[in-house]
């Protein structure tokens, strides 16, 4: 009776012992969103579903000040599907300060429009989606439910490898900027796309990637779409 109390008490301790392990092998990602609407459901879902990924999420207004506060510490990535423009001075300084420290940061789809004014932004997200520029004929545009072509510039990367072109149903954006300095990963020939529609960037020792794709569950369910989020999320955490 005692040997086998002693034998369920080793296997229970075993058993907590594998799944703490379990859980500090996983990639701690926070998601950021607010700012534009989007399918909550399976959209969280997809990361839901994705191999030792473990996430939590915050929504603006409060995301920002999330920079400030040591509640990064242990979270791996950031992944942004937010759209805002508002954020004080502190606040960017800490947002650098993270960078310079090497953070992982994801950015997809309508991220791309945030902080319109902000240089220092634009040169971490390497590209930007212009609402209302001084001069009009700079003004991007959108287009929804259309049938996009993606084709893979770099096949070696951490982020494509292994994913072959693909097509995939969702919102194409056209005549945004993409700084010359990034590393294309993905492009198409829609008529109304911009041709570059996904890339890597790196800022000091962090690495950061833009997928323009990811408007709505006809994305998130596309499983090339979820291997691409998935090895960008692994690729900008170092692994």
């Amino acid at each position: 009776m005692r040997a086998n109390l002693f034998k369920i008490v080793a296997i229970m301790a075993a058993f907590l012992l594998l799944t703490e392990a379990q859980s500090l092998s996983k990639t701690k990602i926070l998601i950021i969103t607010g700012g534009h609407d989007f399918e909550r459901e399976p959209f969280f879902n997809m990361f839901s579903k994705m191999h030792n990924i473990e996430f939590t999420s915050v929504e603006h207004p409060a995301a920002n000040s999330i920079y400030t506060t040591t509640a990064l510490d242990h979270i791996d990535v950031l992944v942004y599907y937010d759209m805002v423009q508002d954020i004080s001075e502190a606040e960017k300084k800490a947002f650098l300060d993270m960078v310079n420290k090497g953070k992982g940061l994801v950015f997809l789809h309508h991220s791309l429009a945030s902080y319109q004014s902000w240089s220092d932004f634009l040169k971490i997200q390497g590209g930007r989606y212009h609402l209302e520029p001084a001069d009009a004929s700079l003004k991007s545009s959108y287009k929804h439910d259309v049938e996009i072509n993606v084709s893979i510039i770099d096949r070696d990367h951490p982020v494509t490898k292994g994913i072959s072109d693909f097509r995939i149903h969702d919102e194409v954006y056209g005549n945004f900027e993409v700084l010359p300095t990034v590393h294309p990963l993905l492009k198409t020939n829609h008529p109304e796309s911009n041709e570059i529609i996904g890339w890597a960037n790196v800022v000091g020792p962090s690495k950061i990637v833009y997928v323009q794709l990811g408007h709505d569950h006809f994305a998130y369910q596309n499983e090339n779409y979820r291997q691409l989020v998935h090895q960008a999320i692994k690729w900008v955490a170092g692994q």
